[in-house]
């Protein structure tokens, strides 16, 4: 369960792989960030600013002039910084099960308003609502973008517990096999020297 919203380094994180594809400025970072959630998130203008600040202090970018655009700040990563970014993603790779229960915890919580006798939210004049159809609305796009990226949907009878204990079981079969199949590779490798070893002998004799 995560007590607080999404993974800690996000925003560097997805600003240090911007600015390894090429110098950006703190505005289009913003609106990339907004184009790869589907437009539902943004950070804010203050927390984007002062990580580039932040990098460029540390060494990990570097402001870049441009003829073109002499009056805006563009950043480019430092070789520093791609080290940087290797760390990070290394970070941010061991939160994927924290992410994953921000997108859970806030959908329960949309669920929760909608449902839920102690909450009495006014949205008679709103555009959206705390109901069944925006619910279902809500589940639906993350199936078609599920659907747009890995392929075809197929539902996982499973409640979070089984799936966590079913993927934890996942992750140490997928160790084991590895380790089982570098100790393979190595003993077939074993096994082909000896074989030359051998062929070696015969020819000398």
């Amino acid at each position: 369960m995560r007590k607080s919203g999404p993974p800690k380094g996000l925003i560097s994180y997805l600003v240090l792989e911007l600015l390894d594809e090429r110098p950006r400025y703190g505005y289009e970072l913003l609106g990339e960030i907004t184009e790869i959630s589907g437009g539902h998130w943004e950070p804010s203008y203050g927390s984007v600013y002062p990580i580039l600040y932040k990098f460029e202090e540390e060494g990990v970018a570097e402001r870049v002039e441009r003829e073109d655009e002499p009056d805006r700040k563009y950043f480019a990563l430092t070789d520093a910084g791609r080290e940087e970014l290797a760390e990070k993603r290394r970070a941010i790779g061991g939160e994927a099960r924290e992410f994953g229960d921000v997108v859970l915890g806030f959908y329960h919580l949309y669920a929760a308003l909608a449902t839920d006798g102690r909450f009495e939210t006014d949205d008679a004049d709103a555009d959206w609502r705390y109901s069944e159809r925006y619910s279902a609305w809500i589940v639906e796009q993350m199936i078609r973008h599920h659907e747009r990226d890995f392929g075809e949907f197929e539902r996982i009878d499973a409640s979070p517990e089984e799936f966590r204990a079913a993927a934890d079981g996942a992750d140490v079969a997928d160790a084991s096999s590895e380790a089982g199949g570098a100790a393979g590779e190595a003993e077939t490798a074993d096994d082909a020297d000896e074989s030359e070893g051998a062929s070696s002998g015969a020819a000398d004799d």
